[in-house]
């Protein structure tokens, strides 16, 4: 029979090289899968401005955009479109109290920048992202790719909490 001691070795020498592994990556998690990227965008706010010569819209003040089920919420944003034949987003930057929300996940951070064309959302500046489960990841920047619904998050010590099953 092995000493006890030499079977927690066992059990924790994998483990502890699979932390290492995975640390040594960015974390990743699915974040927002299934998002109708191509769904018209809807938006409020208390003012806007058309900026045509810089093929741009600022909108400010309790600014709500919306595209499908995700939602933007900001202070500001300054939305760049090209304008051939017909207006085409090409970029939404969003500042001040940035909040991404789709069902029970949001997203959060000093700015946001949601890349049409890539089809990616930034946020970054206490990036936090949070589950309806619990499940919590914080860090400088979040990289989330609304194609395969994938987000990485770095920018410092990156830190959370994973809930865990309840067992009765």
């Amino acid at each position: 029979m092995m000493p006890a001691m030499t079977r927690r070795a066992m059990i924790a020498v994998p483990l502890i090289c699979l932390a290492a592994v995975s640390l040594s990556r960015q974390p990743v998690a699915q974040v927002f899968p299934g998002h109708n990227t191509n769904a018209p965008v809807d938006y409020a706010a208390d003012r806007i401005e058309l900026q045509d010569k810089q093929d741009r819209v600022v909108l400010s003040g309790n600014v709500d955009v919306r595209q499908g089920e995700l939602r933007l919420r900001a202070g500001r944003t300054v939305v760049n479109f090209t304008n051939a034949g017909s207006l085409q987003i090409q970029r939404i930057t969003a500042s001040g109290g940035v909040v991404v929300t789709r069902g029970d996940e949001t997203a959060t951070g000093d700015v946001g920048i949601y890349d049409f064309n890539q089809k990616i959302i930034t946020m970054t500046g206490n990036a936090t992202l949070k589950r309806g489960n619990g499940d919590t990841l914080r860090g400088g920047r979040f990289v989330i790719d609304l194609r395969s619904g994938v987000s990485s998050a770095s920018g410092g010590r990156v830190t959370g909490t994973f809930s865990v099953p309840k067992k009765d």
